[in-house]
């Protein structure tokens, strides 16, 4: 696995290729109409996975597909995985949706977004939804999966996209982290199998009855 000063040079390699090719493929390109993180404002850090996983959502939700609404919420995230709603129509406006009723088609999509795996929501003052975090995508895809809800092909190219960023480590954390939840739950079953076990000893035990005493003469 690339260290993380192996990747960060692997980026800066990434980037000069690019402008090696600029020269060659668009030569005295006007810079004022480039899109550029390091000179501009209103950027965020999104997975790179995402229009994979984008893909997977709206396979799941024929009809009312939900992964623009996952785009939006990434592309509105802090650069934190905790996300503050407090103006849903904004969101819901951003979204594509409009009418009286766009409010309530955002939220159906939420709902499609967090039954798939990919938020998890608080309630607050602006309904249900106040309070999202957004989880890792590409454990969401895997998820699919694992529950068979997602092709072959599809996932051939997910698992090799994984492996051409870098992330395939995702998938190895996922399941150690699940390893460690069996493990939890049978330590759990463990303990409370020997506390029953001892409850039964103890109540086995019958007392013994006392003699009652000789009547005084």
């Amino acid at each position: 696995m690339a260290t993380q000063k192996q990747s960060r040079r692997r980026r800066l390699n990434m980037t000069e290729r690019a402008e090696e090719q600029m020269k060659i493929q668009f030569p005295d390109y006007p810079e004022d109409l480039l899109w550029k993180r390091s000179r501009n404002h209103g950027f965020s850090t999104i997975p790179r996975t995402l229009p994979l996983a984008m893909q997977a959502i709206d396979a799941q939700s024929k009809g009312q597909p939900a992964g623009h609404v996952l785009l939006c919420l990434w592309i509105r995230a802090p650069d934190h995985p905790l996300l503050t709603i407090d103006a849903p129509t904004a969101f819901a406006t951003e979204a594509g949706f409009e009418g009286e009723r766009a409010v309530d088609t955002w939220r159906r999509r939420m709902r499609s977004l967090r039954d798939l795996g990919f938020i998890e929501s608080k309630e607050g003052s602006t309904g249900d939804f106040h309070y999202v975090l957004l989880l890792n995508p590409n454990i969401g895809v895997e998820k699919l999966q694992r529950q068979g809800k997602t092709q072959t092909s599809f996932y051939g190219r997910f698992r090799d996209r994984l492996i051409d960023i870098g992330a395939e480590r995702d998938i190895k954390d996922y399941d150690e982290y699940l390893e460690h939840l069996e493990l939890e739950k049978a330590a759990v079953a463990k303990a409370a199998a020997k506390k029953g076990a001892k409850a039964d000893d103890d109540t086995s035990v019958k007392p013994k009855r006392l003699k009652p005493k000789a009547a005084d003469k």
